[in-house]
């Protein structure tokens, strides 16, 4: 299983908005250079973003776009999910409609699916902003190479 670009994107630009935003909205250019990716592309991924609740953008000269809450009140689930929807290993294990199968009571793989599914969901869940905003700290605290 893998992310497309637009959940790791989408993620990069988040956590983007939340190092170097603030109060100051940041416009997609400066986002778009500092992450490496194209303009009209981050564009379609800051659109779902806004219609998910996770950014609000600011009108005019100065304007941009910023966080719709705190860094610690956004998860990385909630960013992936807008922008990748379910995140399911199988789409009979979905948190958004499962596919009902008729062999589901006597399906064996479905507990994996189910598992692994459940357990990506806590990971992802359990991540917020702010804690890739500490981990960023703490790298940029040991002199190391880092990316954003």
């Amino acid at each position: 299983m893998r992310l497309s670009t637009k959940g790791r994107y989408g993620v990069k630009a988040m956590f983007d908005l939340a190092l170097h935003g603030g109060e100051t909205p940041l416009s997609l250019k400066t986002i778009a250079e500092r992450q490496e990716i194209s303009e009209p592309y981050l564009e379609q991924l800051i659109a779902t973003l806004r219609k998910a609740g996770l950014v609000k953008s600011v009108r005019g000269a100065y304007g941009g776009y910023l966080l719709a809450r705190h860094p610690e009140q956004i998860t990385v689930g909630s960013i992936i999910r807008s922008l990748e929807g379910s995140i399911a290993p199988a789409e009979c294990v979905s948190e958004m409609d499962p596919i009902e199968c008729e062999r589901a009571e006597n399906c064996v793989t479905r507990i994996l699916w189910e598992k692994i599914r459940i357990s990506i969901d806590n990971v992802i869940d359990s991540i917020t902003l702010q804690d890739m905003i500490n981990d960023y700290d703490e790298m940029c605290g040991q002199d190391n190479m880092y990316y954003i």
